[in-house]
């Protein structure tokens, strides 16, 4: 972090010096014909004011507290966050929910969760809806989800600094609304991943800089049985599809080309279920294999769990951050980055919640996180969980 330097009374001191100075030379000139002692006396009352003006100046400058330097104690460069899904649809429980609270947001999610996401050098989310006041719900979905633009200002207030759109509900009110998401997020300096006003945005890598390396996000999507949400073309807008893994490979390796470290992430595997879909086991691998450094998966509205392929972590489903009224574990997902010329490595986080009667909150309890920590293990292939929450690769 910056570092900020502590005032010194002596450049004040001349600031107002060559203030005063100036002051006095703009005062109307002495008549000649004045009596010499006027002019003593004149000038003597300027000298007054002067240490005077001085002299408080220093009195007031003693009584400033010394201004604390912060220092980064972290061993790590930078640590960029995750979440699951989230849910704004205006006739949403959860939604519902939060416009009856006296603090909004704060009151449906734990205040330090979201000062974790704040504080965080980079906020990434599964934005699971369209921000719209126009189009009509596509024809036999059974859910669709649209939010106010306005809403986007809850993401803002999160700290959220981008955001997947890769997804199967971001088109649920047709092309206009999910025109109007392009807009709504760009408005509020919000970034997304995995969807475009053509097919070539929706591929474009979004790459951020921090601490000096470049990081890639990337997204695409494989969730619907109904294919319902587009795929973005030359001339239309919608997300990037992944049942055919080529273009999205494409994309990962041209990330891979341009950035230091390549996160994918992806709407994949089955809603409600702890299990692995074959699919998920084997492309989560290709992902990897084409030069992503992590990937992390969405869609599944619970936790699943997570694998390392050479040496690299594959963590299937985030599930609900702040989604429904379900009882569900949850979590939010730390990558600590370390990076030197030649590269760098990363460590992954759990930051363990629960979403419960339409709020998010944390785990703090060290029963209650072990109980998460060890219901991960018992689902993931072969990563382990300490008392800290730091996910390792099992020997």
């Amino acid at each position: 972090m910056k570092k900020i330097e502590k005032r010194k009374v002596s450049v004040i001191t001349c600031i107002l010096l060559w203030c005063m100075l100036f002051l006095t030379a703009c005062k109307p000139k002495v008549e000649i014909n004045q009596e010499t002692s006027s002019v003593k006396t004149n000038i003597q009352e300027t000298g007054e004011e002067l240490a005077e003006s001085i002299e408080t100046v220093e009195n007031e400058n003693e009584e400033i507290a010394p201004i604390e330097e912060v220092i980064d104690t972290h061993p790590y460069d930078f640590t960029i966050c995750f979440a699951g899904d989230i849910n704004l649809d205006e006739q949403w429980c959860t939604t519902k929910f939060l416009d009856q609270q006296e603090n909004g947001i704060r009151d449906c999610i734990s205040e330090e969760l979201i000062t974790h996401m704040q504080q965080a050098d980079v906020m990434c989310l599964n934005n699971e809806f369209t921000y719209s006041l126009q189009g009509a719900p596509l024809e036999g979905k059974m859910y669709t989800f649209r939010a106010n633009p306005d809403r986007v200002s809850i993401l803002q207030e999160m700290g959220v600094d981008i955001v997947k759109l890769a997804n199967n509900h971001v088109y649920d009110y047709g092309k206009q609304a999910l025109l109007d998401t392009f807009e709504t997020l760009e408005n509020a300096g919000i970034s997304y991943i995995g969807a475009g006003r053509n097919l070539e945005e929706a591929m474009k890598p979004v790459y951020i800089e921090i601490d000096g390396k470049k990081v890639a996000f990337v997204a695409a999507s494989r969730a619907e049985k109904y294919k319902m949400t587009p795929q973005a073309t030359e001339e239309k807008p919608g997300i990037l599809r992944c049942y055919d893994n080529t273009l999205f490979l494409e994309v990962i390796r041209e990330a891979r080309e341009n950035a230091d470290f390549v996160l994918a992430y992806v709407h994949w595997g089955t809603e409600y279920s702890f299990e692995l879909e074959e699919v998920q086991l084997t492309t989560g691998k290709e992902y990897l294999d084409a030069g992503a450094d992590v990937v992390i998966g969405a869609h599944t509205h619970c936790l699943q769990g997570m694998e390392y392929y050479d040496g690299k972590p594959i963590i299937y489903s985030l599930g609900n951050y702040w989604f429904n009224e379900k009882t569900l574990d949850s979590m939010l997902l730390d990558l600590h980055f370390y990076g030197d010329d030649n590269g760098g490595e990363l460590e992954v986080q759990v930051i363990p919640a629960i979403q419960s009667e339409k709020c998010t909150r944390i785990v703090t309890d060290t029963e209650e996180q072990e109980r998460i920590y060890s219901f991960l293990e018992n689902i993931s292939i072969n990563a382990e969980i300490d008392q800290e929450g730091m996910v390792t690769e099992k020997e």
